[in-house]
């Protein structure tokens, strides 16, 4: 664990804002999909969400001093840090690529998650945590089955993020919505698993609401949703604050 200099710990969250961080590198995958989807819910559910696309952000991704001197965060990674201290709900989405997650996301929670920020070397075993009063949840697909991921890897992915990024740093509790075989997946269990996405956004938004009242103004940081084609996969996802989510080709 890096000992850091100094602490400035982002002060407890006040509102209910969430930031989402879509880190799959392509708009059109499904991974994408699911992540507007859980906007659209979290927005009908009554929060605030603000939407941060990882892959459109301008940072080097590689630790490169490994915290032995300074390397000062790029204007992209200091709105990330501001989105999240800003925020009392961090959702993630991104596929499993080999077993863990995209090498830029990584990158992003090495360079971002800063130690004196998010968190800093206690008194004792553990961690004193710079993003507690945080809740999270992780939107993560994969072309392997749910169990077959549980029993062969571990869940390594999912871990990766929830126990070791997010919950060493205070972002608890964390939910997990896993959606498998999208390889194979069809038009019509693609819509389920779109109308999974939109309660999961729906069941987090009423309970920042719930925690903090609702906001003045909901808002987001930039639209990111379009219409979807017609047919059975876009069928059943609506939502009152907008049209429904797009309904992507690639995962």
């Amino acid at each position: 664990m890096a000992k850091s200099v100094r602490r400035v710990f982002p002060p407890a969250p006040t509102s209910a804002r969430a930031v989402v961080l879509r880190a799959h590198p392509l708009a059109s995958s499904f991974n994408s999909a699911l992540a507007d989807a859980w906007v659209h819910g979290a927005r009908d559910g009554g929060a605030e969400v603000h939407v941060l696309d990882v892959h459109d952000l301008a940072f080097d991704p590689v630790l490169r001093l490994a915290h032995t001197g300074e390397q000062p965060l790029e204007e992209d990674l200091l709105r990330v840090q501001a989105e999240i201290a800003a925020a009392a709900h961090v959702t993630v989405a991104y596929p499993v690529w080999w077993g863990s997650l995209p090498a830029k996301l990584k990158g992003l929670f090495d360079r971002a998650f800063q130690p004196g920020w998010a968190y800093a070397a206690g008194d004792g075993v553990l961690p004193d945590k710079g993003l507690s009063g945080r809740t999270g949840r992780i939107l993560v697909t994969m072309d392997a089955f749910g169990w077959y991921d549980r029993l062969v890897y571990g869940a390594s992915a999912r871990r990766q993020v929830r126990n070791a990024t997010f919950h060493f740093t205070g972002i608890k509790p964390t939910r997990v919505s896993t959606f498998g075989g999208i390889e194979t997946s069809t038009p019509a269990s693609r819509a389920t698993m779109l109308q999974r996405a939109q309660a999961a956004g729906v069941e987090d938004g009423k309970a920042l609401v719930n925690r903090f009242g609702a906001p003045v103004q909901a808002r987001a940081t930039r639209d990111v949703i379009c219409e979807a084609p017609p047919g059975p996969a876009g069928e059943g996802l609506r939502s009152s604050g907008g049209p429904p989510a797009r309904v992507y080709a690639n995962r």
